[in-house]
């Protein structure tokens, strides 16, 4: 017992110190959301024109590390304004970004009678209606979820950074119920689409 305490303390000694100096000599830095209401925690976030997920999940093993210097971010929500920051960012800063999304003067139509479910894996894709960021696909399924669209004929993709992207055309005839399925395949991040990483 005596020499595992023994044997601690040499190396708390031994390499505490290089540890703590490897902490203040970080390269990258990191990028928070706080967000508040759930549409803010539930807003895609763009960084440098890439999708990377939605506000609220960009945490722990997901969070946001990046190069230091200057970056364009873009926090998206369907009806409200998109928020913009280009922060300079430097090695080892904590950049919070506090989202307060402000409605868009766009209000949805009172024509859209048309409901579209969607069930897709994973379920934090983002998903595009005529080539318009929408949400996420686990906001437009399950119990009470779902999307209202106009009559008519529609474009839909789903994408995700990683995985090839799902495309297809939606045609809605007044108050129909439609559900979508669909699980994307692993790909490459060059082949998520230009909607993925639109800037």
């Amino acid at each position: 017992m005596f020499r595992r305490v023994l044997f601690l303390a040499f190396a708390i000694a031994l390499f505490g110190p290089a540890l703590a100096a490897a902490e203040k000599n970080q390269v990258l830095a990191e990028l928070r959301f706080e967000a508040h209401t759930n549409a803010e925690k539930t807003a895609g976030v763009w960084v440098d024109g890439q999708y990377v997920g939605y506000a609220k999940e960009l945490t722990g093993r997901k969070k946001v590390l990046l190069l230091p210097g200057k970056h364009a971010i873009v926090v998206r929500q369907a009806w409200y304004a998109d928020v913009v920051e280009q922060p300079v960012l430097e090695p080892g800063e904590v950049h919070l970004i506090s989202l307060r999304l402000v409605r868009d003067a766009r209000a949805p139509r009172h024509d859209a009678t048309g409901e579209l479910k969607i069930s897709a894996s994973p379920a934090r894709a983002a998903v595009f209606v005529d080539d318009v960021f929408a949400g996420h696909a686990d906001e437009f399924g399950g119990v009470g979820k779902a999307m209202l669209l106009t009559p008519g004929a529609h474009r839909l993709r789903i994408a995700l950074p990683g995985y090839l992207p799902f495309d297809t055309v939606v045609d809605l005839r007044p108050f129909q119920k439609l559900k979508i399925e669909t699980r994307l395949e692993k790909g490459s991040v060059q082949q998520s689409g230009a909607l993925v990483s639109k800037k």
